[in-house]
């Protein structure tokens, strides 16, 4: 018996191995396995044997009966595995077929602005500087030397936050703050740009939102004069709005800083556009960070972010650049 059922199992091992879908296995399952298969028909005649070759001819056939069981599995599992794959890619969705190739993001124009101007500066030599949002009154207004009954103390135009004392702790409304800190925490010679996002109680409309972005730039150092905040302000000028362009300062007030004046820019077709508040640092400024006033002096400058985006890409209305609107801001 020994002989025929190894030739039986060489047999099926071919037809096994030659079965090209599952409906073809599942029919010689049947055949190998089934009533009428070599292997039950063998186990039948078991009995006629002596109990010798009966112990011998049940262990062998026991044998074959396992091996065809792990050639159909392993069969099975590979025509499954087959059959699977091929469903897959007859379901698959692309999920990129309408959508016209790969498309890479950008910086907003806003942060195109803040990076580009952070490069002048720092090309100039001045450090980058940050501070906190939520700003307490003192380094808000109170060490700028703003007096206690000015307007811009007032709720109408600050956000104040509930927090300690009434009127303590506010968001900050420029980032002059930025300013103090930086004084407060090192020691002249200083050269440094703050920009950061700040916060006033006004309505958005074409030219104000509540929500928007400054620039500010501080020196101190031992015999700074006006002359060189202008010179500053000029090479910005030239740098970043190009060499047709030009810019004179207007005297005006600003409580932190005295002289004060308003930086206006001189466009192409001669007409002139206030873009700034600048001057040099009010000597009581100096004074509330412990900087001496009679040893050191200083200038500082502030720009809108927003509005320099505004006048580089001439878009007349604030508030396209916050209405995340992909058909405007991918033109930038």
């Amino acid at each position: 018996m020994t002989p025929e059922l190894d030739q039986h199992l060489a047999d099926a091992a071919a037809a096994v191995a030659a079965a090209g879908d599952l409906d073809a296995l599942r029919l010689l399952d049947g055949d190998l396995l089934g009533k009428s298969s070599v292997v039950t028909e063998a186990r039948r005649g078991l009995g006629a044997l002596d109990p010798d070759e009966r112990k011998d001819a049940g262990r062998r056939l026991n044998e074959v009966r396992t091996e065809l069981e792990r050639l159909l599995a392993d069969r099975r599992a590979t025509l499954e595995a087959s059959a699977r794959a091929v469903t897959l890619e007859a379901e698959r969705l692309d999920l990129t077929e309408l959508d016209g190739g790969r498309r890479l993001g950008h910086r907003h124009v806003v942060t195109q602005t803040w990076e580009r101007l952070e490069d002048l500066f720092v090309g100039m030599g001045y450090t980058v500087a940050e501070g906190p949002e939520i700003e307490d009154e003192w380094h808000n207004f109170g060490a700028l030397n703003f007096p206690p009954g000015h307007p811009a103390r007032d709720m109408y135009d600050t956000l104040y936050v509930d927090h300690g004392e009434p009127g303590s702790t506010l968001l900050r409304t420029h980032t002059s703050p930025v300013q103090i800190r930086v004084m407060e925490s090192g020691e002249p010679p200083i050269y440094s740009i703050m920009p950061g996002r700040v916060f006033r109680s006004d309505t958005a409309d074409a030219t104000h939102m509540p929500v928007f972005h400054q620039i500010e730039g501080l020196v101190v150092d031992r015999g700074i004069t006006f002359g060189d905040l202008a010179g500053t302000l000029e090479a910005f000028t030239k740098a970043y709005f190009g060499g047709e362009f030009t810019s004179r300062l207007r005297p005006s007030y600003f409580p932190f800083t005295e002289p004060s004046a308003e930086f206006d820019i001189q466009r192409p077709d001669g007409t002139w556009l206030e873009l700034a508040g600048c001057g040099m640092v009010h000597p009581e400024v100096l004074q509330a960070t412990g900087i001496d006033p009679e040893t050191w002096s200083g200038f500082a400058f502030g720009f809108g972010l927003d509005r320099l985006a505004l006048m580089r890409h001439g878009i007349d209305d604030l508030r396209e650049l916050f209405r995340n609107d992909l058909r405007f801001l991918g033109q930038f």
